[in-house]
Parts: C-alpha cells; sequence; structure tokens
C-alpha cells in the first residue's frame, strides 16, 4: 500500500476533521472551524499523508511559538501562533484505523522533523501509553504535562532539533 505526505490544501478542513473523528474521542479532537482556523494561520505547519486515491489516511499539525511548554489554550487559539517561533507544538497526529502499524505517523514525524530546520524544539503531548513510542523517534519524555486537554493526563515530550 502507497501512499505520499504533503501539504494540507485550504479546502480540506473537513477531510482533516474526519481523520481527526476516526482517531480520537470527542473531547480531544478538533472540530470543523478551527481545523479550518489552523489551515487558514498555520498551514506551513500541517501535513497529511493521502493514498494513491488521494483519500487523506493521516495528518499532523501545529502551531510555533517561542514558549517551552505545550498549554491547553494552543488547541483552542490560533491566535498564539507565532510563524517565527523557536519551538513547534504539535496538536495533533493521527492516522485513520485501517492504516494504522504500517508506518504513516513514523514517516508523517520524519517529513514534519523535516521542515522545522530552524527551529529549536517540537513539543507535543502523548499518553503514558504512546511514550515509548515516541522516544523511539528521539523524543524525550519530560514526565507528567500541565496540559489537561479532553480531561486526560498527558506526557510532554520534546525533540531537540
Amino acid at each position: 500500500m502507497k501512499y505520499s505526505i504533503r501539504q494540507i490544501l485550504e479546502n480540506e478542513a473537513e477531510l482533516a476533521e474526519n481523520v481527526e473523528l476516526a482517531c480520537f474521542p470527542p473531547n480531544e479532537a478538533c472540530i470543523f472551524p478551527i481545523m479550518k482556523q489552523r489551515i487558514e494561520y498555520a498551514r506551513d505547519l500541517f501535513l497529511v499523508a493521502v493514498d494513491e486515491k488521494e483519500n487523506m489516511i493521516g495528518i499532523i499539525d501545529a502551531i510555533a511559538t517561542n514558549e517551552r511548554h505545550l498549554k491547553d489554550e494552543f488547541f483552542t487559539d490560533i491566535t498564539l501562533h507565532d510563524p517565527n517561533g523557536k519551538h513547534c507544538m504539535i496538536l495533533g497526529l493521527a492516522v485513520v484505523p485501517a492504516w494504522q502499524g504500517k508506518g504513516v505517523a513514523k514517516a508523517l514525524m520524519k517529513a514534519f522533523i523535516e521542515i522545522q530546520k530552524c527551529r529549536e524544539t517540537i513539543v507535543l503531548t502523548c499518553l503514558e501509553s504512546k511514550v515509548s513510542l515516541y522516544k523511539k523517534l528521539g523524543y524525550e519524555d519530560l514526565g507528567v504535562s500541565d496540559s489537561s486537554w479532553g480531561g486526560e493526563e498527558w506526557h510532554e515530550m520534546i525533540y531537540t532539533i
């Protein structure tokens, strides 16, 4: 099964929302109006994986900031995005269930890192069950995050560029 990675298109907010809803519970998934804002203001930090028929199978999106830690407001307030920020905050990484376990998330992460060479760090939060996955990709676990997005306990992970 082949796929490719590219920047999201301006008109793909609904498709990206569908990927999020397929992967996250409603209290954690990004909804259409916010997804649309992320594409409008931070499209250069938004990559998608598509299959041979251009069906969206995965996404990774972020904002840039000069803050060093991820906070819940980043998920909903696009005005916190600073295109010149030294740190990227990954807001979503999702791969539709049919494509999970096939290397799509890893490929999205690697492609994302490649386009962030002008930054200092990439920060994300994940559930404890995913910490070892991100460690394999070169992230360091900073422990339990201050973020409680979606009512969960998250680990903050950092990748130093």
